[in-house]
């Protein structure tokens, strides 16, 4: 489990002091399909967790995206009731944090650092947990083993956990975190120490979750597979959310930032010499095998026009035209500000 520590990076000397224009507050009353942040800080002394965050997160597979120090472990640990919001109220299904009895019936739990009770095997781990939850032995028993098929650990289950590798650990305590069917799961780096195979597996099952109507939060820094997972992310960077919502919409929110596209073709140098008339052009590229261009535009609505109107005039046999900066990354470069504007 992260401590606050190394989830805090900047300091603050009031925790409503901030450039940074917060996302509009959650409206009305707590949502009971929702996962809801009114005005949520949490401050350290002087050292600022999180400030001022307003979230309303629907189901579904939400990523938590930043780099160390962005106030992802913190939010999660304030979403579980492992810290105290400084200032504003949350609430997970209507619950509050403050009331754990009855929100971890409802809430799964899968820390980012490992620590498991000395001597136990996989099967009783999740077993004891449950029996501890308040199922009968029979019940315990039964949910025990369709979470440790689900994760695809029980063929190890019988195995001490002290043996066991980074992926069986994860996958070991993702099937303790799932065991008691939770609606809410919040996971920390879920991902880490999986082969390819087994985060496959893995992101199969988030989609399932989430396809049953659950909330699964996850944060992580492998940020393709956060674009190929997440129903919605949720950017964050010194404490702050910068952005949420889909990715698609997250990044046509950046109107300053021209939308970079892929467009590969048979003609590019008759594609280019059409393209540069356009006023709301701002770079044009040729690629490396003279197979397509890389554009960038301050109006995309536009620029998809006019390219159509050029390939029908110009006989321009398209293969693909893809954007190029729609991905988690490029985003978040974007929002805080580290990437760099094109020069050409």
């Amino acid at each position: 489990m992260s401590t606050p520590e190394q989830d805090t990076a900047v300091r603050q000397p009031v925790a409503t002091t901030s450039e940074a224009a917060p996302t509009p507050a959650p409206s009305g009353y707590p949502d009971e399909q929702c996962l809801d942040f009114d005005n949520v800080s949490k401050f350290y002394g002087e050292v600022l967790g999180v400030n001022r965050v307003n979230l309303r997160i629907p189901p579904g597979i939400t990523s938590l995206v930043g780099p160390n120090g962005s106030g992802k472990s913190t939010l999660m640990n304030l979403m579980t009731g492992l810290l105290e919001p400084t200032a504003g109220e949350i609430r997970l299904l209507g619950y509050s944090p403050r009331d754990p009895q009855n929100l971890f019936r409802h809430l799964g739990y899968c820390a980012q650092f490992d620590s498991f009770p000395p001597g136990l095997n996989g099967y009783h781990f999740v077993y004891s947990y449950l029996r501890v939850h308040g199922m009968s032995g029979q019940e315990a028993k039964q949910r025990t083993e369709i979470a440790l098929e689900r994760t695809n650990i029980a063929h190890a289950a019988d195995r001490r956990m002290a043996g066991y590798s980074k992926g069986m650990r994860q996958r070991i305590k993702l099937a303790q975190a799932t065991a008691h069917d939770p609606q809410v799961l919040i996971l920390d780096e879920p991902l880490n120490g999986l082969d390819p195979m087994g985060r496959a597996e893995i992101i199969d099952l988030f989609k399932e979750l989430a396809a049953e109507g659950k909330h699964v939060i996850i944060s992580s820094h492998i940020l393709h597979e956060v674009d190929l997972i997440s129903d919605q992310v949720i950017l964050l960077n010194e404490g702050y959310v910068v952005a949420e919502g889909d990715i698609r919409s997250v990044r046509g929110e950046i109107d300053k930032h021209p939308l970079q596209i892929m467009i590969r073709c048979d003609k590019p140098e008759a594609l280019a010499m059409r393209l540069v008339r356009m006023p709301h052009l701002r770079e044009l590229k040729m690629h490396d095998d003279r197979h397509g261009l890389l554009v960038a535009t301050a109006d995309s609505k536009a620029f998809y026009l006019e390219l159509n109107d050029i390939v029908l005039e110009e006989n321009i046999a398209v293969e693909a035209v893809t954007p190029a900066d729609e991905d988690v990354h490029a985003v978040y470069q974007y929002l805080i500000g580290s990437g760099q504007e094109s020069t050409s």
